[in-house]
């Protein structure tokens, strides 16, 4: 290992940044390719109430690692990279964590609260205007976790040059 190097650890949180964030991209990805295109076949009924059995289910461990982990170990990773002699594999990964970032907010400010406005149907009292929750949900959450695949995919890209970046220095 050369002085150039930030250790086997900096290396590590990188490729773990970048595998979690690929594991995200992913995730929004395979929506968008399938889940979503399944769930337009549904019934108004159906599709709210399999949506929101999704979202129950969805927030666990394993999908929180790459979710909140996509930022955070983003952000350890370029811990590693702040010596000024590794401020061109820094500069990649901050464009990285930008990006999951950006995603993040994404998710908060448009996706969860349609979410959690579907889920209003699991708290009705009286009949479900299933078909009126499904229009004010589905052609918004679709567009939104297409644009939150598009940066989380982008994200990737920024850590995956880091990674080639980190190479081309430690050589």
């Amino acid at each position: 290992m050369n002085d150039k190097s930030p250790g086997v650890a900096g290396l590590i949180a990188l490729i773990i940044a970048v595998v979690v964030t690929g594991l995200l991209a992913g995730t929004y990805y395979a929506y968008a390719t399938s889940v979503m295109l399944a769930m337009r076949r549904l019934d108004d009924k159906t599709f709210v109430e399999v949506f929101n059995k999704i979202n129950d289910v969805i927030v666990n461990p394993v999908f929180m690692l790459s979710f909140l982990g996509s930022v955070g170990l983003s952000i350890l990773a370029g811990a590693f990279y702040l010596r000024a002699d590794l401020r061109s594999v820094l500069l990649w990964i901050g464009v990285g964590v930008v990006l999951n970032i950006l995603s993040l907010v994404v998710s908060a400010v448009f996706n969860i609260p349609l979410n959690n406005h579907l889920a209003t149907a699991n708290d009705a009292t009286g009949a479900v205007d299933f078909a009126g929750l499904r229009k004010d949900f589905e052609t918004p959450w679709v567009a939104w976790n297409i644009v939150r695949g598009l940066i989380n995919t982008a994200a990737l890209v920024a850590l995956s040059l880091a990674v080639v970046q980190h190479g081309r220095l430690t050589r």
